[in-house]
């Protein structure tokens, strides 16, 4: 009895080894198809790939942009072959005398088709995260009282200013997905807890404070290299600053301060694209909700009026916005981009003394990227105009106090420009592989009023000078680390404002 229990308990161990050689064996059939199918890879952002069958452009050694579209042609056919697969495990499970060859053409091809849907999968991202020491003072009556906050100490800030995680399907036959959530300063964290000496009650404490905001949410339906049209959450590509936002996209620390004052940055809508490549030029025109003008103000002019602070996006008025870029010259890119749309009836505050005033925007701006003998160049020139400022301040300083307007007064004309330039010192040490060090220096001015209406105040300190100087260090294509010095420079009755800042970011797909 004991002997024919052992043999027993050995016949039954044999066969789980067998199920479980079995399984491991299709484990490892589905995972190498997966690796021959899928090109798993970490994708530098810069190269051109953006998922959901975007053409993003870079200039080679040719001065032709590198175009790479990601839509493919061939039909993923994914659905019904988990189950197929499942079930095909089950029944191997409970035969195990009678095992599939994973070789059968049947079987190949099934995980084939597995491979495939997996493949055209896009996850990726960018991020970053920053020290700065700011050498002049944090208090909010700073410009108000310059004189008193001359020799302040100086205050230091840890920031994580960007944090987005990208998630992208290509389904074939040219239809795409993609979505980006976006993490800024660290998200947000809140949490209610029960106060023992405050007779029991409940308490909100803010833990963290930062925004969640879903970037980009879209479908894309592309007919060619030439039209492609994508609906749903998109990004205005009105500037440089919105169309390359992505840290390995500028050298300072921080984005560019001018057009991450006076515009949304990065600015993102619900709305219809259309888009397109033929020979040297891309073009994409936009039909968009216009502006909210409640949240129009001083320092930031038109920027608080994107998105909605409500569960919903005010469309009482719509906009339209576009962009064109030219890559005919070697190594360069000249892009030229607007918007115009109404922006004072967006508001859930309605006032029939105001309806007859539009609060149209209308923005132009122009820039330019090159690219080629170790140096890197960029610039910009933003101008954006404000019909009726004098009304929207009028308006926004009458709302209720637990209004999001800022109730501060309006200009009816904003300004930024900006310029900057690295050289790759390590062309010359000898560092021939992927390794880049740019020495860059930076100008920009921008000033949120520069032109108020009679009778708008006009905030002297909204008109700043910054210039910066710094490194950056490329060990791979995707990640950077930055070092900066700058200062702003202000009128004469107010303080300059020198910082130094240190940063570590990256910018990649890691997937393909």
């Amino acid at each position: 009895m004991g002997i024919a229990g052992g043999w027993a308990s050995f016949y039954l161990c044999a066969d789980k080894i067998v199920q479980a050689q079995i399984i491991m064996k299709r484990l490892i059939f589905i995972f190498c198809s997966y690796l021959l199918s899928a090109n798993v890879f970490i994708a530098n952002a810069s190269d051109g790939k953006t998922s959901g069958g975007e053409l993003k452009q870079q200039q080679t050694g040719s001065g032709l942009p590198e175009w790479q579209n990601t839509t493919s042609s061939h039909e993923i056919s994914f659905s019904g072959h988990e189950n197929r697969m499942s079930e095909n495990s089950v029944n191997n499970l409970e035969k195990p005398d009678e095992p599939e060859n994973p070789e059968r053409p049947e079987d190949l091809a099934r995980m084939m088709n597995f491979a495939r849907a997996i493949s055209g999968l896009s996850l990726g991202g960018y991020g970053e995260a920053a020290y700065t020491r700011n050498f002049y003072s944090d208090q909010w009556q700073r410009y108000s009282n310059a004189e008193s906050h001359k020799d302040a100490k100086s205050h230091g800030r840890f920031d994580l200013p960007h944090v987005v995680f990208l998630v992208g399907y290509d389904f074939g036959k040219g239809w795409t997905f993609s979505s980006e959530i976006e993490f800024e300063h660290g998200g947000t964290e809140s949490a209610v807890e029960i106060e023992a000496e405050e007779m029991g009650e409940y308490e909100s404490e803010i833990e963290r404070g930062g925004e969640v905001a879903l970037e980009q949410f879209w479908i894309q339906k592309s007919f060619g290299r030439a039209f492609n049209i994508r609906m749903g959450h998109i990004i205005i590509p009105v500037g440089l600053t919105n169309q390359y936002h992505m840290p390995t996209e500028f050298f300072t620390v921080y984005r560019p301060e001018g057009e991450n004052t006076i515009f949304p940055c990065t600015w993102h809508e619900t709305g219809i694209s259309l888009w397109g490549r033929t020979k040297n030029w891309r073009y994409e025109a936009q039909f968009l909700p216009g502006l909210d003008a409640d949240r129009f103000g001083s320092e930031g002019f038109i920027s608080g009026g994107a998105g909605s602070p409500y569960e919903f996006k005010i469309a009482n008025a719509y906009a339209g916005a576009f962009r064109l870029d030219n890559y005919s010259l070697k190594g360069l890119r000249i892009g030229l981009s607007g918007y115009y749309g109404h922006s004072f009836s967006n508001s859930l505050t309605k006032n029939v003394r105001y309806k007859d005033y539009k609060g149209a925007v209308t923005i132009g701006s122009v820039d330019f990227h090159y690219s080629g003998n170790n140096i890197i160049a960029r610039g910009h020139f933003d101008w954006g105009h404000l019909n009726d400022s004098e009304e929207i301040t009028r308006f926004n300083k009458s709302l209720q106090s637990g209004s999001p307007s800022p109730k501060t007064p309006v200009a009816s004309d904003a300004v930024a420009t900006g310029i900057e330039a690295g050289y790759n010192l390590f062309a010359h040490i000898g560092k021939r592989d992927n390794r880049k060090l740019y020495l860059f220096g930076r100008y920009e001015y921008y000033d949120s009023m520069a032109k108020v209406e009679p009778g708008i105040s006009d905030y002297g300190w909204c008109g700043k000078h910054r210039m910066a100087a710094g490194i950056n260090y490329f060990p791979i294509r995707e990640i950077v680390i930055k070092a900066e010095y700058s200062k702003r420079f202000y009128k004469s009755r107010y303080n300059d404002e020198p910082s130094v800042s240190f940063g570590v970011a990256y910018a990649g797909f890691f997937t393909r």
